[in-house]
């Protein structure tokens, strides 16, 4: 737990309002995903390299091999100290999926791979990217396949925990919730990416569909200037609407699961509530400006959570929190 705290505060505190009854296996399969994405992040280290070890690691966790990782290469490599530990316990954490039902350890693996999978697609699709050589998505369905792997899946393996540990018998609609936790996972990370853009770009990497941009007449070399931001609007506004629709389908997942469980309905909104300030701010900003990063401030986000706690056992003033588009 304490290496969770030192790696994502933020998600830590998801993570300590959850039921103790699954706060485990999320828990662990946040640290295990945390872990392969400081691995494909450690741009230090060779591409080869960081491919080899994103592989072994994902070996490890599916349990095809059971030589011990050694990651220490990549753990000197590391700014941070959180991240330096969280590379060197590499091993321990896998060793913790022993500590779970064998239910649990599948559910767990297939999100971890799946995971895996996109992050090993991202880093040889932006093999050899750089400003000056920038790498973009071709196709709107390449985003969407992006925005499954590395965190619409994420929705599913949580739909899939919350409903075997906390309401195996509750009358939902199982294939709805799996939908729109597959559509609310999607929807935070395409805020993240159209947050990121600027920062993205001069690091070579687009996540924005060429197609998309051609038809505005626009390379992902072009956003790089500021000035080309208007005839870039009417493109970046239609992914803004996307995204605020696979939040809102979130927030109908989040009202469908049963009222009592308000611990996961809290964990649910606050992400949704802060992605959709995000968006809100993303739409008054200019978005290809790299020096100001678009972010919703502290005080901003403790009103956020306030305001939920103090509304989740009132339905009217709860389903208040998020006005019909």
């Amino acid at each position: 737990m304490n290496l969770l705290k030192d790696v994502s505060r933020s998600f830590y505190l998801t993570l300590r309002v959850l039921p103790a009854a699954i706060r485990r296996q999320i828990g662990l399969a946040y640290l295990l995903a945390r872990t392969t994405d400081t691995i494909a992040d450690t741009e230090l280290v060779s591409l080869e390299d960081r491919v080899g070890a994103l592989r072994r690691l994902r070996e490890r966790i599916l349990g095809a091999t059971s030589a011990a990782l050694d990651l220490s290469q990549l753990a000197q490599c590391q700014t941070s100290p959180a991240e330096t530990v969280l590379l060197q316990r590499s091993e321990a954490s896998v060793a913790l999926l022993e500590s779970l039902g064998a239910e649990d350890v599948l559910l767990v693996r297939r999100v971890i791979e799946t995971i895996c999978g996109g992050q090993e697609l991202d880093l040889l699709r932006f093999a050899g990217a750089s400003a000056k050589r920038i790498v973009a998505l071709g196709t709107d369905e390449e985003l969407e396949d992006y925005t499954f792997r590395v965190a619409g899946c994420v929705g599913e393996f949580w739909t899939r925990i919350c409903r075997r540990r906390l309401f195996p018998k509750a009358p939902v609609d199982e294939q709805l919730l799996l939908s729109n936790g597959v559509k609310f996972g999607k929807g935070l990370q395409l805020v993240n990416i159209l947050r990121d853009l600027p920062v993205d770009l001069r690091n070579g990497r687009c996540y924005l569909p060429r197609a998309a941009l051609e038809v505005c007449s626009l390379s992902p070399e072009d956003l790089l200037e500021l000035s080309n931001e208007p005839r870039f609007r009417p493109v970046y506004n239609r992914l803004l609407e996307r995204a605020e629709s696979y939040l809102h389908a979130g927030w109908a997942y989040t009202n469908a699961l049963p009222w009592r469980q308000f611990r996961v309905r809290l964990a649910c909104a606050w992400p949704i509530l802060i992605g959709l300030e995000t968006l809100r701010l993303l739409r008054v900003s200019n978005v290809l400006d790299a020096s100001r990063r678009i972010k919703v401030s502290r005080r901003q986000v403790r009103r956020i959570l306030s305001r939920s706690v103090l509304c989740c056992w009132r339905r009217r003033a709860w389903r208040s929190l998020v006005p019909e588009i």
